[in-house]
């Protein structure tokens, strides 16, 4: 599949998505406490998309049986939702994606559920520092080498190591098309960013090695080391003005 290349109209209407699902995380924060489950959060998070005249994206999605991930601890991506309580000092990715309109927006945030180490916390810190400096090195005729760099210097400079198996990706219509936005690379590698490019950045960094387990339901993914994991990610656009961001919340 080529990288298929959007027009400001198209874009609007991933923004409008995007903004949903942003919403959708700011909605559910409070939410995130000691004693919840994630099926709790699950369930809120579905009935609140559907209230926004949207669809939970990951709802049956090759067959993911709910409406978001949700992915603690150790766990890095497709955490799905249980009877589990969550503790204090955990820490918890919820990534949600919706389509609204025909058109896919995506997000994730790493929520920390009450005080937590200080070593998670700074994991958390640096992972989402990590997504802004993969933002910032998008600009048109550089190259998606150029965002793997910036994410993996910055991250690994900090003694974090960064997951190779998921990566960010085209959104529009379809929920993943190209391109693939590897969090690692060379500067000046891979294809050129163009303007009218739509994708997400969502780097999973691990406190310890890099290396995955994915368990038996198929879809959990966790450290092999059983070390914490950490996730941000928004969805971008390639403008003549520069990057926006249209998953980040406009107050």
């Amino acid at each position: 599949m080529a990288i298929i290349i959007k027009s400001p109209e198209e874009i609007q209407k991933i923004y409008v998505s995007s903004q949903i699902a942003g919403k959708v995380l700011k909605f559910i924060e409070p939410h995130v406490t000691a004693g919840t489950t994630t099926n709790e959060l699950n369930d809120l998070c579905h009935n609140f998309i559907l209230e926004q005249d949207a669809i939970p994206s990951p709802l049956n999605y090759r067959g993911f049986p709910k409406s978001i991930c949700t992915s603690v601890n150790q766990v890095i991506c497709h955490g799905i939702p249980n009877e589990t309580p969550l503790k204090t000092g955990d820490i918890l990715k919820i990534d949600v994606a919706t389509l609204f309109n025909g058109f896919h927006g995506d997000t994730c945030k790493t929520f920390q559920v009450g005080k937590t180490s200080r070593a998670a916390r700074d994991l958390v810190q640096c992972t989402q520092e990590a997504l802004f400096k993969g933002i910032e090195a998008v600009k048109i005729g550089a190259t998606f080498g150029d965002i793997g760099h910036a994410i993996q210097s910055f991250a690994e400079a900090k003694g974090y190591s960064i997951v190779r198996e998921f990566c960010g990706h085209g959104i529009g219509k379809n929920f993943h098309e190209d391109p693939y936005v590897t969090h690692y690379g060379k500067k000046g590698s891979g294809p050129k960013i163009k303007e009218g490019m739509v994708f997400t950045i969502e780097p999973m960094l691990n406190q310890g090695k890099k290396e995955i387990v994915t368990l038996d339901d198929n879809w959990t993914v966790e450290t092999k080391d059983k070390k914490l994991s950490a996730q941000f990610e928004h969805t971008i656009a390639v403008t003549k003005d520069g990057v926006r961001i249209l998953s980040l919340i406009e107050e």
